[in-house]
């Protein structure tokens, strides 16, 4: 199974670097995270320059598509050229969005009704185009959800992993992550945050 971590010129370090770490500790469990941009190169907002590990094209044949952040998101929904090398499928695809990357699910027409989470800055932008915005850190609905504030990142992570591979495989790369000391209250404050963002859970 294979995640395309989209990410645009002007992205947030936190954001794409966080869930791609978590999820590829589950490599050897066949889920793998993908850094997938629209040039060779993007640039970070505060100026990393990355090389891109898959190109835009791989996004269709992803199982897992989550949208970054960045300070440039507003320019890319105006972007008819890059909104184009998203064609999204939820009824195959997990999809997910951090913060500012709410703007293009909603943009796309993938939030329809649905709630979702947006970061602080992104949040009067996200209700602009007629989205609610929770006051939560994650929120999901079948095979969509939302995260907002760089560090949920890591609850958009565990999702994934939770329903690509199950529990057990979200607890453990969270743990593993977690800083020592803390991983067992770390681990059950994420999993907590997934299940009370999932109606369907409750």
């Amino acid at each position: 199974m294979r995640v395309a971590v989209v990410t645009f010129d002007g992205f947030n370090e936190l954001d794409s670097f966080i869930a791609s770490a978590l999820i590829n500790r589950c490599r050897k469990d066949g889920l793998e995270a993908f850094i997938t941009t629209p040039t060779p190169v993007v640039t970070s907002m505060n100026g990393v320059e990355v090389r891109g590990q898959r190109p835009m094209d791989f996004i269709p044949d992803a199982d897992v598509v989550l949208i970054g952040s960045g300070v440039k998101t507003r320019d890319v929904i105006a972007d008819d050229r890059l909104l184009a090398m998203l064609p999204l499928d939820p009824t195959r695809q997990l999809i997910g969005s951090q913060c500012s990357g709410a703007l293009v699910l909603a943009r796309l027409g993938l939030l329809s009704d649905m709630p979702a989470c947006a970061d602080l800055t992104s949040r009067p932008f996200v209700e602009g185009l007629g989205v609610t915005v929770l006051d939560a850190p994650f929120h999901s609905e079948g095979n969509i959800a939302t995260a907002g504030g760089c560090l949920a990142s890591q609850y958009l992570a565990a999702w994934v992993m939770t329903r690509t591979l199950g529990e057990e495989a979200a607890r453990g790369s969270i743990g593993y992550a977690a800083p020592v000391g803390e991983q067992r209250e770390t681990v059950e404050r994420v999993m907590s945050a997934i299940s009370a963002g999932e109606p369907a859970l409750r």
